[in-house]
């Protein structure tokens, strides 16, 4: 029984194919893309290259959900869920003992809670404004003239202070980044201020739903270690993070089509 899941955020379009022996789910291939200005177009690659790792045709994948932002755009899925959902589904498969998740993406951050058997029960996001998640900081990266993979290493690399960067839009912040380039001001230092900037959005979303253990964080940022140290000495809590972590709701999706196969069957 192979199913699929495709998420398709504001930044990366993800998927996974998920094959199942006996009891236990495996992953038979993953993809991720750049979301391009035609959700459909990307959707397809996405696929593509699922099909093409696993060496199958499309006709093969029993059930297929999508999720995310462009979930509705997915012409060849069987049914769409709410991206909050498919993250606590996928961190409960990978840790399940997980009660509290923080999903990172490129446009929102979700604080999400969940039970024992990974359902959601409460959360909270914050959807306004860019500044509090990945195409922030993939900003903070161009002004900086520095690679998005190296800013975590770097914000924990500054000298003296952090740079203040107060504003909550990207427009504005991207105004103060450049003011204290002209300044000539360390660029670490920049990149350390703009990351406590980020987390200090994401955090308060995490204390309205409460921070329980295990604490997962999800999406692309998991990636930065500055900002998860960060996260972690404002909650008191270790996050668990999954080896591939912007690829947690696609799995979600898939684990979730699995069990709709199951009952269709």
């Amino acid at each position: 029984m192979i199913t699929a899941g495709v998420d398709i955020g504001s930044t990366a379009a993800k998927g996974i194919l998920l094959g199942k022996n006996g009891e236990k789910p495996f992953i038979l291939a993953q993809a991720i893309n750049r979301t391009g200005g035609d959700s459909v177009e990307t959707a397809r690659k996405v696929m593509d290259d699922l099909l093409k790792q696993a060496d199958i045709a499309l006709e093969e994948v029993g059930y297929i959900v999508s999720t995310g932002y462009g979930r509705i755009m997915v012409p060849f899925a069987n049914k769409n869920v709410t991206e909050i959902s498919c993250h606590a589904k996928g961190s409960h498969f990978y840790f399940p003992g997980v009660r509290t998740i923080l999903d990172m993406g490129g446009q929102d951050c979700k604080a999400i809670r969940c039970n024992a058997k990974g359902k959601v029960t409460n959360f909270v996001m914050n959807d306004k404004c860019a500044a509090g998640a990945g195409r922030y900081m993939e900003v903070v990266a161009k002004l900086t003239d520095k690679p998005l993979e190296d800013l975590g290493e770097l914000s924990l690399q500054y000298e003296g202070e952090p740079s203040s960067i107060s504003a909550v839009c990207v427009l504005f912040a991207r105004g103060e980044i450049l003011a204290l380039r002209r300044k000539n001001v360390n660029k670490n230092n920049i990149i350390a201020g703009a990351s406590d900037s980020l987390v200090k959005r994401a955090v308060p979303l995490l204390k309205r739903v409460g921070v329980e253990p295990e604490f997962v964080v999800s999406g692309g940022i998991a990636k930065n270690i500055g900002v998860i140290k960060r996260v972690e000495d404002a909650v008191g809590q270790k996050a668990r993070i999954a080896t591939e972590p912007q690829i947690v709701g696609a799995l979600g999706a898939a684990l979730f089509a699995q069990q709709l196969l199951e009952r269709k069957r």
